[in-house]
């Protein structure tokens, strides 16, 4: 096993403060508003579809809707959500239910597992039926293209719950949560293990906005796309972050802040599970792994954990994990994705802790 980098930001090896550049981050009320104001009526397809400054805002607002809920609980008031999912969910399913009800809106299930969207009826129908009745569209696909056409089609929101390119929902939950643990993405050593399969990708361009220092320990064969990777790099450019991608994942760990894994297999590629499982195992996140990482690393998975694979219960059970808080924060994360498309968001000036210094890379 090589270890290799295959690519890198190299321009950005030290701290966007040591670079003479302030925190990343929104400065002033009338930021947020702008930022605001842009994403209404907007689609999440992408993570890329954001801005560094509304990736911003999203944050900040889903660090608003979880400590001071009871400011929202009427900004949804009558808004309709409809959900099509042609995956099984727990986490995304729920969360987003959960969350528009308790913005005062309504939410609608439509289960596609057994008819995939666009077989009974073609995307463009749909999408025209769906934009006289709903406020948003949330979509749960196998194909990217499915997302991209439905929103192309709509002229509601479309939101990207999952797909075979990118999750972004997962992604934003996920620096959130680093965020209410570490006080700043910026700086942060994030590493993920595994395939670079959809959540990596999504986990990378989130990475490159909050300006982390973001490393991919994959197989050779498994890498990220390139596409992802190449934009990952140029969003980089621009925060003070990295890009680094290898394939011996002890390098990749090493001074870690953030361990992050996924299945070895996802949805759609079950047929590849023999194939995949001894490529895959070198790339188990064990005790041995993590004791490369930083003393207060944590370790992070989306969920469902295939355990004692790519994953052991010592890890994922263990202190180190904090897989539940990012369960729990996809709610939050999903209802500043909901305020924001559907022009229900605002301002609390004290809703996160303010300072706080962009954490400086160990090497």
């Amino acid at each position: 096993m090589g270890s290799k980098t295959v690519m890198m930001n190299a321009k950005t090896s030290e701290t966007a403060e040591e670079h003479g550049k302030p925190p990343l981050g929104i400065q002033s009320d009338t930021a947020f508003s702008e930022a605001s104001k842009r994403l209404t009526g907007r689609d999440l397809c992408s993570i890329s579809d954001l801005t560094v400054q509304e990736m911003a805002a999203v944050m900040e607002l889903a660090h608003a809707v979880k400590n001071h809920p009871e400011d929202f609980r009427h900004a949804l008031d009558a808004r309709q959500m409809v959900m099509f999912f042609e995956k099984a969910s727990l986490r995304t399913r729920l969360t987003f239910e959960a969350g528009i009800n308790t913005l005062g809106g309504n939410a609608l299930f439509v289960d596609q597992t057994q008819s995939p969207l666009g077989e009974r009826e073609s995307l463009p129908d749909m999408a025209h039926n769906v934009e006289r009745w709903m406020s948003i569209m949330v979509l749960r696909t196998y194909s990217h293209d499915t997302i991209t056409e439905m929103a192309a089609c709509s002229r509601i929101p479309v939101i990207n719950a999952l797909s075979d390119l990118e999750h972004p929902c997962q992604a934003i939950a996920d620096f959130f949560t680093l965020e209410e643990r570490f006080g700043s993405a910026q700086g942060l050593h994030f590493t993920y293990v595994g395939d670079g399969n959809n959540v990596c990708h999504s986990l990378m361009l989130t990475a490159a906005q909050l300006g982390a220092h973001c490393s991919v320990a994959s197989p050779k064969g498994f890498a990220p796309k390139l596409e992802i990777i190449h934009k990952a790099i140029e969003i980089a450019e621009q925060t003070g972050g990295s890009i680094t991608l290898v394939h011996d994942p002890i390098k990749a760990v090493t001074g870690a802040d953030a361990v992050y894994t996924d299945v070895c297999t996802s949805m759609g590629f079950e047929h590849e599970a023999t194939k995949r499982a001894p490529i895959f195992k070198p790339y188990q996140v064990n005790e041995a792994l993590m004791a490369h990482a930083q003393p207060d690393a944590v370790f992070m998975h989306c969920l469902p954990a295939h355990r004692n694979a790519e994953v052991t219960d010592a890890v994922l059970d263990g202190p180190q994990s904090i897989v539940f808080d990012q369960a729990e924060n996809r709610m939050h994360a999903q209802k500043a994705i909901l305020l924001m498309l559907l022009g229900g968001a605002k301002r609390i000036s004290n809703s996160r802790s303010r300072g706080v210094q962009p954490r400086k890379r160990t090497t």
